[in-house]
């Protein structure tokens, strides 16, 4: 191919916001040629690689804007330091049929037994199949909320937490909400009942969740609506924070 004809596709890519095929037209030519491909398989080369590439940036500003608290998926988790967990069933749920089917995952469990990190993990897969996600913990969505709500822009706020195909709700239970907490808290939940997909965390069983939300049939309301299409993972191994740091006592322990 002619220098000619190749500056004039860079320049028409650059005028079409084909920036990766200006950029690289070139070494796309010379696999071409090395693979003797033919036209047809060389156009969809070209799609392929502008298509990965903008793929790519989608993902990254997808994370940016999700506010998950780091980015690690679920081939990171340790499975071997909680062996009652069942590997498969995270895997089956990293499939992401459930986020299809627009239902919820709920990881229950003491403080530092992973909840939060196989929450993100699958948060970060659904974000990479194209789903738009966002995390918060449930303290600060109602924090959140109540601002909103004292200057009359409750039900702008409400789609912060409603839009996301994916929502992830971190820590629900280790504070208790006042009534009218716990209605925001419903508002939210209603409002993604088999619209949009729950990933939920808590320390708490789902029975002491009426002293959680103080008030018994409010919780049984949002259980109802949380629960009706959800799997539930219970996680009930050693805490992951106080793994390194207990090692490091038992190793000092041992010296001295």
């Amino acid at each position: 191919m002619s220098q000619l004809v190749t500056n004039r596709i860079k320049a028409h890519a650059t005028r079409l916001g084909l920036p990766h095929l200006a950029a690289s037209v070139d070494q796309l030519i010379a696999r071409a040629n090395a693979d003797k491909m033919g036209y047809l398989d060389f156009l969809d080369l070209i799609l392929e690689e502008e298509h990965g590439v903008r793929d790519g940036r989608r993902f990254r500003a997808a994370l940016r804007l999700s506010k998950l608290p780091h980015h690690k998926e679920i081939t990171e988790f340790d499975f071997s330091f909680q062996p009652d967990l069942d590997p498969r069933k995270i895997k089956d749920l990293a499939a992401l049929s459930f986020v299809e089917a627009k239902a919820n995952a709920a990881f229950l469990g003491p403080p530092g037994v992973g909840k939060t990190m196989l929450a993100v993990g699958l948060a970060v897969a659904a974000c990479k199949a194209g789903f738009s996600i966002y995390f918060t913990t449930l303290d600060d969505m109602v924090r959140q909320l109540k601002e909103a709500n004292a200057i009359g822009r409750l039900a702008a706020k409400l789609k912060t937490y409603t839009r996301p195909n994916v929502l992830v709700l971190d820590e629900v239970g280790y504070l208790p909400l006042e009534r009218d907490e716990a209605n925001l808290v419903f508002q939210v939940i209603s409002k993604r009942y088999e619209t949009g997909t729950i990933l939920l965390t808590s320390n708490k069983a789902f029975s002491e969740w009426g002293s959680v939300f103080g008030d018994d049939v409010l919780a049984t309301a949002i259980l109802d609506r949380l629960l009706h299409h959800c799997e539930v993972v219970s996680i009930n191994g050693p805490s992951y924070r106080l793994k390194n740091r207990l090692t490091t006592i038992k190793g000092g322990s041992e010296v001295a």
